[in-house]
């Protein structure tokens, strides 16, 4: 029986389990409260304390400001980002904005020290210049806006966050082109605990980049284990096809599909196979369980006795219905797993990507399974 593909209602909105933990900002936030105060000051006004600015979703938020300071012809703030309870790694970092007045007219955007410079199509940024994504260049247009008639003279905006060159590290920037420091991001001005949204954005501009190189590979691993088997597996391909996709297959799909991306080959282990082999294309813990039917069929597909088929189907998880089938050398079942896998997954796009699978084991990352048409290495 073919099965239903299952996106839950998760990306759009980034419905997140919030309870009690404290929703924070972005570091485009940040920074447009920083360029406020600092214009509050270029202006020939007082160090502001806090400034209230507009967050792109059209929020006004005030900010604490920790620090302003200024001389003939420029100003410099700080605001300290406060992440809430997500586990950013910009939380508590130090967004500078520097303002200077400039010839003509009109904001123009720099990379002070930490921010990061674009050096590859495909964000929607000019090559060589900062990594300051549209909406919080907007914010902080208008921010500055409220002070300064940008209309009548120029100035010139200069984002620094000191130390950003470490958190780069931490993130997939320098795969994306953005190099010497952090991205300054954000779509709605808050961040969300545990959000969801900004790795989903990850993953979106993480093919937009693949695109724009001419690559019509894309190589999707669940984490940083599988992408490093996927790596080892692939070793000719550039380092920048291969994306951390989490739980955003579905997602990661559709836009290889729209950016004419037209191979797919995913890496992963039983647990995230078995529920794309079922046609659940977000795979959450929370949001999808494992199919031990669909386990079961595949070993008595693979040769299994009823022992081993009810065993299966009795596995408390997919790593234990992969070990079962290992004890009973039921090698191809593995195979006929990512079968299933590469199916859906081409399926899913209406036949607008071609999808291959490959399996790894848990402990050694050697790959244990693949899909047909296979030809790595």
């Amino acid at each position: 029986m073919t099965p239903e593909l299952r996106e839950p209602d998760l990306p759009r909105t980034a419905r997140v389990r919030t309870g009690v933990l404290r929703s924070g900002w972005t570091t485009g936030s940040c920074a447009s409260a920083a360029a406020k105060a600092a214009a509050l000051v270029l202006a020939g006004g007082h160090a502001p304390a806090e400034v209230e600015v507009a967050l792109a979703n059209g929020a006004r938020v005030r900010f604490p400001v920790q620090r302003v300071t200024g001389g003939p012809g420029w100003a410099e703030a700080v605001v300290v980002k406060d992440a809430g309870d997500d586990p950013d790694v910009t939380d508590g970092a130090h967004l500078t904005v520097r303002l200077a007045w400039a010839a003509g007219t009109g904001l123009t955007y720099r990379a002070g020290d930490g921010v990061g410079t674009v050096t590859k199509p495909g964000l929607g940024l000019e090559i060589g210049g900062p990594a300051i994504n549209p909406v919080p260049r907007r914010v902080i247009a208008e921010a500055v806006g409220e002070v300064i008639d940008t209309a009548a003279r120029g100035v010139a905006c200069t984002v620094s966050v000191p130390g950003g060159e470490k958190m780069a590290r931490k993130t997939t920037n320098r795969r994306l082109g953005i190099v010497g420091g952090i991205s300054i991001l954000g779509t709605t001005g808050i961040v969300r605990p545990f959000s969801t949204a900004s790795w989903l954005a990850s993953v979106v501009q993480a093919v937009d980049v693949l695109a724009a190189q001419g690559a019509d590979m894309l190589v999707l691993a669940t984490g940083g284990r599988s992408e490093r088997a996927a790596m080892a597996m692939l070793p000719d391909l550039d380092e920048g096809c291969f994306v951390e996709v989490g739980d955003f297959t579905g997602a990661a799909l559709r836009r290889a599909a729209e950016r004419r991306v037209t191979r797919v080959v995913f890496v992963g282990m039983a647990g995230k196979l078995s529920k794309l082999a079922a046609g659940v294309l977000m795979t959450h813990y929370t949001r999808s369980k494992v199919d031990t039917d669909l386990l079961a069929e595949i070993t008595a597909e693979a040769g299994g006795d009823p022992a081993a088929v009810a065993a299966v189907r009795a596995a408390n998880t997919a790593r234990h219905a992969y070990e079962l089938w290992r004890a009973h050398g039921l090698s191809g079942a593995p195979d006929l797993l990512c079968a299933r896998v590469a199916d859906n997954l081409t399926r899913f796009t209406g036949g607008a990507v071609s999808a291959r699978a490959a399996m790894v084991d848990f402990d050694t990352l050697e790959p244990v399974g693949r899909s047909g048409g296979w030809t790595a290495r």
